[in-house]
């Protein structure tokens, strides 16, 4: 009985926090629309809500005036941005586990890895145009780097922090260096290698948009600039909030799996 009690007492809060936060969203948006309405702010420096919605169910079918349906824009984000953020994946959380264990591989890797490691992803893009150009490959190599660096330092740390009271257990039933790693080290790295996922996830949508508003012929970050270019505050605005809600789309798909695989890991052990 009280934990009923107490359940619709947290249903209840969830409740009010909702309501609480949509009527703060309905007021923002008013008063937004209400300051370019009344012209309190030039119409060429701010849009209203209504003239982005406009603009964006004009660009659901209409290439103008930056030559590329919205959708179009979207698509060629998401593939630029998946394909570097997996890259950085595929290659940073192996290489960052092994840092973690195996002490020589990590006096190898590590003096290159901390002389990459401040160079800020935006500052390898004009190398980029002039190896690739402005097409896929530059992109997709910006995000590479920037999605890298937290994937190895996050799965390294996961590593060096698996409880040691499992480590010499192993050990005293005999297991070798391979075994701990795998069936040990590995299991208990898995939640701090997700937070390193997301914190890649978040650097690579980053390093996208700026490459993509540097140089590229489609893109979110290309629509951002168009607007500039065009003097569109609308399209500037309609190229954030898309570029927001994908990246949050995306974001919850990488917790949805990172739940998973962390729930199955700890059934595993």
């Amino acid at each position: 009985m009280a934990s009923a009690k107490k359940l619709k007492r947290t249903e209840r809060k969830q409740s009010t926090y909702m309501i609480i936060s949509l009527i703060s969203v309905c007021l923002f948006l008013g008063f937004w629309e209400l300051v370019v309405r009344m012209e309190w702010v030039s119409p060429h420096l701010l849009a209203s809500p209504t003239q982005v919605i406009e603009l964006f169910v004009y660009k659901l079918s209409n290439a103008n005036p930056d030559g590329t349906i919205i959708w179009g824009h979207i698509f060629l984000s998401l593939k630029e941005a998946l394909a570097g953020y997996i890259l950085a994946l595929v290659i940073g959380i192996p290489l960052g586990l092994a840092m973690g264990w195996f002490i020589a591989f990590d006096g190898l890797v590590r003096p290159i890895f901390e002389i990459v490691r401040p160079i800020p992803s935006v500052a390898w893009i004009p190398l980029c145009i002039i190896w690739f150009g402005t097409g896929f490959f530059s992109k997709v190599f910006i995000i590479f780097i920037g999605a890298l660096v937290p994937c190895v330092i996050n799965s390294c740390s996961g590593v060096k922090m698996t409880n040691p009271t499992y480590i010499r257990m192993a050990k005293t039933y005999g297991a070798d260096n391979w075994e701990i790693f795998k069936n040990i080290c590995i299991p208990s790295a898995l939640p701090m290698v997700f937070g390193g996922l997301q914190v890649a996830l978040a650097t690579a949508w980053t390093c996208l948009v700026a490459a993509e508003m540097v140089g590229a012929n489609a893109g979110l970050g290309f629509f951002i600039e168009m607007g500039r270019r065009l003097l569109m505050p609308d399209m500037i605005i309609l190229g954030m909030v898309l570029t927001a809600l994908t990246g949050v789309v995306i974001t919850i798909v990488v917790g949805i799996i990172e739940k998973q695989l962390v729930k199955g890991s700890r059934k595993g052990q």
